[in-house]
């Protein structure tokens, strides 16, 4: 079973540092906010992957065969993630620092639920972890019940631990950088999201 607790949580934290829409959503946050929602974010993405691993791994991968869901899913998140950017690149012209109103602090609550929503807006991830699932049995990693488990629940807490590098960095950095860099975060995290979502779309229509 260690093996497979292992090798859950190197594919979880390998997972989770590449650099995508829910690494910047997560330094940003913390940045921006402080290292509490900032794992927030983590913590989400993290229940998320751990939700869509378990589907991957109950088969689930082959409901996304269905060109018509795949299509609708994959657009819906497309969508979700272009929005995330667009209120991220708003927001770098309209906070100032310190002097945010209560409605503009991010609260770990909102933050959990922020990250849920961005982390789950591309099911087609359930396809990957599918794959890896399926490497792993074959592997025989996660070969049997007991072992499963173990690799699923090693590839949550290898995501929540990247986040909660991460978080931590950005939250000393947001405390350093001023306004101006906030505000420089503000604009990549946004655009980055925006790109990201738009990418997810084009490529939800071109695998038609």
């Amino acid at each position: 079973m260690l093996p497979a607790v292992l090798a859950g949580l190197a594919i979880g934290a390998l997972t989770a540092a590449n650099v995508g829409p829910i690494w910047l959503l997560c330094l940003r946050t913390s940045a921006r906010f402080g290292w509490k929602p900032g794992i927030a974010i983590g913590t989400g993405a993290a229940l998320v992957d751990f939700a869509y691993a378990v589907l991957g791994a109950l088969g689930a991968a082959a409901l996304l065969q269905v060109q018509a869901l795949r299509i609708v899913l994959g657009l819906a998140g497309a969508v979700v993630l272009v929005v995330l950017g667009i209120r991220t690149l708003h927001a770098a012209y309209r906070i100032r620092l310190g002097a945010e109103d209560d409605g503009e602090v991010v609260s770990p609550r909102a933050a959990l639920r922020t990250g849920i929503i961005a982390t789950a807006s591309n099911p087609m991830t359930i396809l990957t972890w599918g794959a890896v699932f399926s490497g792993a049995a074959v592997a025989q990693v996660a070969d049997t019940s007991a072992s499963a488990w173990a690799f699923v629940a090693g590839i949550a807490v290898g995501s929540w631990s990247v986040h909660a590098i991460l978080a931590t960095i950005g939250s000393r950095i947001g405390s350093r950088i001023g306004e101006r860099g906030l505000r420089w975060t503000d604009i990549v995290s946004g655009s980055g999201l925006v790109l990201f979502g738009s990418a997810l779309g084009v490529r939800t229509l071109y695998d038609r």
